[in-house]
């Protein structure tokens, strides 16, 4: 029971250089799970669009909970390929939160975002090292990158993008540390709530 800890290793504003850093991170993994959740919040009809390129079966929702009449729950349910600016307009903000198939579109993913927030999630699990007491763990371990945010559980907007290094739920400073020297950084402030 209980959450990762998230470290921030890494905050820029080059979103590719996110994107790139996690990715190095990714390959220290020992092992990693074949899906990455995704996650993006679209702002506008334009982001609505390109993301739904490049995912064309995604599920959008709205960001904030809709209900009707009857104090039911309403979901997003128009087809963004044949509905018109005009009528997505009055939906958005939406987002999606998919899993797919890794190394299958997360660059895509990466190269379509707009303003909004949005993040990539690799689980897996770091190598044990016993010599410094450090032991992999499949359920907390993995990389994250947020896009516009610093906040592992998709807080405020922001112009950086972050990465954060899981590691177990009582938190593996030295392992953080050592694991962002391997990307040229260091840990960036205290361990947050992770997945």
């Amino acid at each position: 029971m209980g959450n990762s800890k998230a470290y921030p290793v890494l905050r820029t504003t080059d979103v590719t250089m996110a994107y790139t850093q996690a990715k190095r991170l990714c390959a220290l993994l020992a092992e990693r799970d074949d899906e990455v959740g995704l996650f993006a919040e679209l702002q506008t009809v334009a982001d609505l669009r390109q993301l739904a390129g490049v995912l064309p079966e995604a599920k959008f929702d709205y960001v904030e909970v809709r209900t009707g009449p009857a104090g039911e729950y309403v979901w997003f349910g128009l087809d963004i390929t044949t509905a018109d600016d005009t009528t997505l307009e009055q939906y958005l903000p939406l987002y999606l939160l998919e899993d797919v198939p890794r190394d299958s579109v997360e660059e895509r993913f990466m190269k379509a975002l707009g303003r909004g927030m949005a993040g990539i999630g690799w689980h897996g699990m770091w190598p044990d090292e016993p010599e410094a007491d450090h032991y992999g763990s499949g359920k907390y371990d993995g990389v994250q990158v947020v896009f516009h945010g610093d906040d592992s559980q998709w807080g405020r907007w922001t112009e950086y993008h972050t990465v954060f290094v899981h590691v177990n739920k009582f938190g593996d400073l030295a392992r953080a540390q050592k694991l962002a020297a391997r990307i040229g950084s260091e840990v960036l402030g205290e361990p947050q709530l992770g997945w």
